[in-house]
């Protein structure tokens, strides 16, 4: 079944026609989606990226994010208990099912949402973590102006609602998902099961309940790791998928597809076309030294974070030359944190991306006896 899903997707031909900038317009039914380069941001292709659309279910992105965040801090626990509220337990659409009063742990209710989409599995996250889903929701709009998502504005955490204020754009999702895997790479193993079955615990006894993923573009090939679908009537069918190949990872919205079947051979034909364009280009986390006229050290040591650069043009990366920029002036008190340069990076003697060096440490101003050694130092030299 693999083979023949991998098959009857990459025989769907694709055609291209440039746009202004980097990115491409391709010849897809789907009227609004983009493909962006996770690590570096990079849209290589969109259309009606920035237009308004209902999310359905890729709602989910936002509260597994939240979710993530507060594992993160550790206001929560994979196995910590959560029990299903009423209110929970009322949602409709996809749902798994939990019963009032029903315990499950974090962990059994991420999979619940990323793998069979579960509405009532959300709103029981959202409760654990913001009290209500009332005080989650705003959480979720916090978040959403944190990161640039400028035409998203959230009602519910699931996405079931049907309200004209629920609403987010191609892009907008692109980059929740972008920070959603970049920062926690783990949720790529929980949205990649295919199956997994739970168990309901209820006063009635126990139950099993078997999680099917609602991704199917999953069975294409191993590259695909899923993340989330969505339709409703309202928002039609969407997904966000990510796909890592190569080094690469690249990240497919598809929003208000005309049906499922759209909605995946879109998303495959995006990744495909991403990975055929595409070469990453890295320098590894470096350590710098910048010698200090003052302060309570000699020395201050700075720390490049590796650098990506994706390139859709056939550069030869060996052509690469970066320069080395400290500020003109580095003075104590330095704290850590602290910018302390760049490191820039040029093809053909143009300038392509910039990585930023920053204090590892902090330096504080030299104290008095520090000074007087210092000077002394110095006379000692001239005599």
């Amino acid at each position: 079944m693999k083979k023949i899903v991998a098959v009857l997707l990459a025989i769907l031909l694709f055609f291209p026609r440039s746009v202004e900038g980097k990115e491409e317009a391709l010849a897809l039914d789907s009227e609004y989606y983009v493909l962006m380069e996770a690590n570096t941001g990079t849209v290589l292709a969109s259309k009606n990226k920035d237009e308004i659309r209902s999310p359905a279910s890729i709602t989910k992105i936002m509260t597994v994010l939240l979710i993530f965040e507060a594992l993160e801090q550790k206001k929560i626990s994979l196995t910590d208990m959560v029990i299903t509220s009423e209110h929970a337990k009322s949602m409709g659409g996809s749902q798994v099912f939990l019963e009032e009063g029903e315990e499950q742990s974090v962990e059994t209710l991420i999979k619940c949402i990323l793998i069979a989409s579960g509405n009532d599995a959300s709103v029981a996250m959202a409760e654990k973590i913001g009290g209500s889903e009332e005080s989650f929701v705003k959480m979720m709009n916090e978040k959403a102006r944190k990161l640039g998502m400028k035409h998203t504005h959230f009602v519910d955490c699931c996405g079931l609602t049907d309200s004209d204020e629920h609403y987010t754009t191609a892009e907008d999702v692109a980059l929740v998902s972008r920070e959603l895997v970049n920062r926690y790479p783990q949720v790529l193993d929980y949205s990649s099961i295919w199956m997994e079955t739970i168990i309901h615990k209820t006063k009635q006894g126990e139950k099993e309940f078997v999680l099917s993923n609602t991704n199917k573009l999953l069975k294409a090939n191993d590259w695909v790791k899923g993340l989330k679908t969505g339709s409703t009537s309202k928002a039609k069918y969407c997904v966000s998928n990510v796909a890592v190949k190569d080094g690469i990872t690249l990240i497919s919205v598809v929003m208000a597809a005309p049906n499922y079947k759209v909605r995946f051979s879109d998303s495959y034909q995006l990744l495909n076309y991403g990975f055929s364009k595409c070469t990453l280009y890295r320098d590894p986390e470096k350590t710098y030294s910048k010698e200090l006229n003052s302060g309570e050290k000699n020395q201050i040591q700075g720390r490049k974070k590796e650098t990506f650069y994706v390139d859709t043009t056939g550069m030869d990366f060996e052509k690469i030359r970066n320069v080395l920029n400290w500020k003109k002036s580095i003075e104590p008190p330095i704290r850590k944190g602290d910018v302390l340069g760049t490191v820039d990076y040029y093809y053909d003697n143009q300038k392509i991306c910039s990585t930023e060096i920053v204090a590892k440490e902090s330096v504080k101003e030299a104290g008095f006896g520090m000074c007087l050694k210092s000077v002394a130092g110095k006379l000692l030299q001239i005599g």
